[in-house]
């Protein structure tokens, strides 16, 4: 004997195993399973974004009769923090989680120039690779000295230089330049960091140093490797030379000697080389053979 039982689905109960699967600068695709397995009619559910930094509610709707629910969450903001509820429609039991936002990416190619009394920050435009990222937002640099251990806020500025002066002789630095943080600091861009020391010197061991050996070393490779190949060419044309002469000399001489008398015979010189190939060779005539005149 058997029974069958249908359990009757409770709709008070809150969605299960809510999490995020991927997170970007302006989305976050989110994850979560019915109250019930295998639902068998559609179900609202309620998305509630709290944004965290801002202060502000946004709701979504999502139905589905799946008992799988996969949402891409969109208009968000990089660096972002945001509290995501999701629940029934009807304001069931809710399930939520806390999402952080990918930041703005750091600047590229941090350079340090230095000049008599300052020296100047210089980077790239974050907006040639965010899209998200408008100039006029701006940058923010600060400062770390590793002598007095000791952070400072430099300024920011919409420009992609900036000077900084009164440094100290025998100190060593550290710079960071971002995206200019929003909201009371909360939503900042990736720092780019770079070491400056030695000043009483006036040598940058992170940036200057690195950037004049790649140069010399651009300009030196390339002109030891067209020595090479000059000098390789001109031993080749050389022995090509001196084999097309030794050739010669050896094919001339064996077409004039003469193996009745061991020795070769040569005319004048005005004539050398205008001989028919075809032609037979006059050779010169010795006292001890007869002369027959007819």
């Amino acid at each position: 004997d058997y029974v069958v039982v249908k359990m009757i689905p409770d709709n008070r109960l809150p969605p299960r195993h809510l999490h995020a699967v991927r997170t970007g600068k302006t989305f976050a695709v989110i994850k979560w399973e019915s109250p019930y397995d295998s639902p068998d009619q559609d179900m609202l559910y309620a998305v509630a974004v709290k944004d965290l930094v801002r202060k502000t509610d946004k709701i979504y709707k999502v139905k589905s009769r799946n008992s799988t629910v996969e949402y891409t969450i969109k208009k968000l903001e990089p660096g972002g923090k945001y509290h995501v509820i999701v629940q029934l429609g009807n304001m069931s039991k809710e399930s939520s989680m806390k999402i952080n936002t990918v930041p703005l990416s750091a600047p590229d190619a941090l350079k340090i120039i230095t000049e008599n009394d300052h020296i100047l920050l210089f980077w790239k435009s974050l907006a040639l690779k965010e899209s998200n990222f408008n100039e006029s937002r701006g940058y923010e640099i600060h400062m770390f000295d590793s002598l007095m251990n000791i952070t400072a806020y430099l300024g920011n500025t919409t420009d992609n230089f900036f000077k900084v002066s009164n440094l100290k002789i025998g100190h060593n630095y550290s710079f960071t330049v971002q995206a200019r943080c929003l909201y009371g600091g909360q939503m900042c861009g990736e720092p780019a960091t770079l070491l400056y020391d030695e000043l009483g010197t006036g040598k940058d061991s992170s940036a200057t140093k690195p950037g004049r050996a790649t140069d010399v070393a651009a300009i030196v490779v390339p002109v030891l490797f067209l020595l090479l190949v000059t000098l390789g060419i001109g031993f080749v044309v050389l022995y090509m030379r001196h084999r097309r002469l030794q050739n010669s000399f050896t094919a001339f001489a064996n077409s004039h000697y003469s193996s009745r008398l061991g020795s070769a015979i040569f005319s004048s010189g005005d004539d050398l080389g205008d001989e028919d190939d075809e032609a037979p060779m006059i050779t010169g005539f010795s006292d001890d053979v007869p002369m027959v005149i007819a």
